[in-house]
This record gives structure tokens, C-alpha cells and sequence, in this order.
């Protein structure tokens, strides 16, 4: 990894050794943060949910070692990909 110590590995990153903590965390740039959406094809979107399906989502998504708004596009790409297949139509999702 870029500027990591050569005392340190990739393994220690992945588990959660190195970088886990929020001093290692800052805010994209609008600039950037645009950029990344549009390369993911991502796009932001506003929804109302139940404060405790929220709670139960990110409780879950903590379990799995991921952030709860990953956990749910996870979640809808699994729906969309399983009804597209039992309608038998072709799933049109970039990942």
C-alpha cells in the first residue's frame, strides 16, 4: 500500500490493525466524491425508513464488517437479481 511503513503489511489493514480508526478518516471533496459516484454509477437517492429497520440494518452490516448503506444496495441488488431471474429477464446492473 502507498506510503505505508515497511514494518507494516496489507494484512494488517485488512484486519483492522491499521486504519480502522477514525484519525486515519476524512471528507472527500465534493470534487472527488462526484467523480467516484459517477465512475460506480451511483446516485443519491432519499428514502424514509422505520428508525428500528435502520438500527436492525446497520447492526447487521456492522456484523458483516461494512457500512449499512453498502449493506443495503447489497441487499436490493440480491432482490433485483433474484426477481429479475424468476420473471426471466436479464439483470442490467453495474457493479
Amino acid at each position: 500500500m502507498k506510503n505505508m511503513p515497511k514494518s507494516h503489511s496489507a494484512d494488517a489493514f485488512d484486519k483492522r490493525k491499521l486504519g480502522a480508526s477514525e484519525e486515519f478518516v476524512r471528507k472527500a471533496s465534493r470534487k472527488r466524491e462526484k467523480a467516484l459516484d459517477e465512475n460506480l454509477g451511483l446516485q443519491t437517492i432519499s428514502i424514509r425508513l422505520q428508525k428500528s429497520l435502520i438500527d436492525n440494518l446497520k447492526e447487521l452490516a456492522s456484523e458483516d464488517g461494512i457500512g449499512y448503506q453498502p449493506y443495503i444496495r447489497q441487499i436490493l441488488m440480491r432482490h433485483v437479481r433474484h426477481e429479475k431471474a424468476k420473471r426471466g429477464k436479464h439483470v442490467r446492473i453495474a457493479r
